[in-house]
């Protein structure tokens, strides 16, 4: 009997490889609802309790007094400090100059850029795995401590989140369609972002690491390679003076245990989410995008810091996009094994909500942050009357009468010899020793706003001086404990 050549044949190993995605159908509707729901998740728990109980913290409170200055004042600034953040101030200039809406207007430009990230990144999560892929790296992202945090926060990060997830999309659809013009928009784009901070530029570096990752062909390399020298030619005068402003993170510390673990913990749980096979579509997998992405920024910036101190988890925030992509495929991956894959991700989803709740409500109070400069000022109001001399100790600690000058009204600066605005600083420039001794043995009672208890004196003559002449001349009267800071009302003795 003749035998079938098929039967004939030796049998194939089987391909254990993930099969190859099928092209996914251009659908406006799904495409809308996987974008859609991220953002709208991301925007509704932005605005929850965006007011933080009328609280606002330092950082937040130097942009708000910065972006209220003209923009002659603003570049004035920058020459001497917070030059790494002068696009965003001039942004948020721009802000204020159409709506003077206080901490509505401070947060919102935040809120709004965290919602565009989400959408972003479920988008990366549907180019590169499928629609439930991309919907479940959205939430993912949307629900992340970290990203509720900066989306409420008057800074800069999210934008530079929302600009690198972005920037992203322009290198996949560089890499998909290698044009003149498409590469030219990754240029432009990554430079714009570097622009709003430079750390942005470790996000460009991970680019290219995916491409190295990834069999794409030597000219795409070559042309991420021009793209970046671009970027970095844009970038290079800003990093310059820059670094002649280090010592504005003169307080940054080496790494210790919480920022090894904040940046460890994401990492390993990125890398074994990294495991599971997932759906690869076009030529980029998933994996080799994210994982740079979660992975290189921080790990630069931690060992950098081992000899120069720099790493702060929020100058890398938008790793994070990584690690939503690599929680994402594999969350779709262990729901599709799974018999009722619909039941599992409601329950899913209710047990993550469960397990943030008290954090995401801790987040919405002032006691989430370091401290409250507007509580501050509210406490000098209620403890002065019109005609009581007010000092900073240390001077940094001006951030309650720069956001809130209404609660000072009618004291006397007992330090001050020029205002912040016109002498192109943050906090402004104070008297000399002397004076400063000499116009607080003038007056009769004395407000201090100060750090709280356990922080080292500051050693400048200033500083020393303010101290000896409370100590020597004033008796504590009465006291506020706010959040960071103490307001400490001082008078003659028996005068209380």
């Amino acid at each position: 009997m003749a035998v079938s050549p098929a039967l004939d044949a030796p049998r194939a190993a089987p391909d254990t490889r993930p099969a190859p995605a099928p092209p996914v159908p251009r659908r406006p509707g799904r495409r809308a609802a996987v974008a859609l729901v991220p953002a709208g998740l991301t925007l509704a728990l932005g605005l929850w309790g965006i007011r933080r109980e009328n609280s606002m913290w330092r950082d937040e409170s130097t942009t708000y007094q910065v972006a209220h200055r003209s923009v002659a004042e603003i570049w004035h600034l920058l020459g001497a400090a917070d030059v790494a953040h002068g696009l965003y101030y001039l942004l948020m200039h721009g802000v204020f100059a159409l709506w003077d809406g206080g901490l509505l207007a401070l947060r919102l430009p935040s809120t709004l850029a965290m919602a565009a990230a989400a959408a972003g990144v479920a988008l990366l999560g549907l180019r590169l795995a499928g629609p439930r892929a991309g919907l479940a790296a959205g939430v993912v992202f949307s629900l992340a401590p970290a990203v509720q945090r900066y989306a409420q926060e008057g800074r800069s990060y999210a934008l530079v989140c929302a600009a690198v997830v972005w920037c992203t999309h322009l290198l996949l659809s560089a890499v998909a369609h290698p044009r003149k013009r498409t590469w030219a928009g990754y240029a432009a784009a990554a430079s714009a972002t570097c622009l709003l901070h430079e750390f942005a530029v470790l996000a460009v570096l991970a680019h290219g690491l995916t491409l190295l990752l990834t069999r794409v062909p030597v000219p795409v390399r070559w042309a991420w390679a021009r793209a970046a020298s671009a970027a970095a030619v844009v970038l290079a005068p800003l990093a310059i003076v820059s670094q002649q402003q280090a010592a504005l993170v003169g307080w940054i510390g080496s790494p210790g245990p919480p920022e090894l673990l904040g940046f460890a913990v994401p990492a390993l749980v990125g890398l074994g989410c990294a495991t599971v096979p997932s759906a690869v579509a076009g030529p980029v997998p998933l994996r080799a995008l994210a994982l740079p992405l979660l992975v290189l920024p921080g790990a630069t910036l931690l060992a950098v810091s081992f000899v120069h101190p720099i790493y702060v988890d929020r100058y890398v925030l938008y790793s994070y996009a990584g690690f939503a992509l690599l929680a994402g495929a594999a969350l779709e991956a262990a729901l599709r094994a799974t018999p009722y894959p619909r039941a599992a991700a409601v329950a899913l989803a209710a047990v993550a909500v469960a397990a943030l709740l008290p954090y995401s409500i801790h987040l919405r109070t002032p006691q989430s942050r370091l401290d409250d400069p507007m509580a501050a000022a509210r406490a000098v109001r209620e403890l002065t009357r019109p005609g009581d001399g007010v000092l900073f100790m240390p001077a940094r600690r001006r951030e309650p009468i720069m956001s809130s000058p209404g609660e000072f009204r009618g004291l006397k600066e007992l330090a001050l010899a020029r205002h912040a605005v016109p002498s192109g600083t943050l906090h402004g420039i104070e008297l000399p020793a002397p004076r400063i001794r000499a116009r607080m043995l003038a007056a009769q009672r004395i407000a201090a706003v100060t750090d709280p208890p356990g922080k080292p004196p500051a050693g400048t003559p200033q500083e020393r001086v303010k101290r000896e002449v409370l100590d020597r001349h004033f008796r504590r009267c009465a006291e506020r404990e706010v959040q960071g800071m103490v307001v400490v009302l001082y008078t003659r003795p028996g005068a209380c």
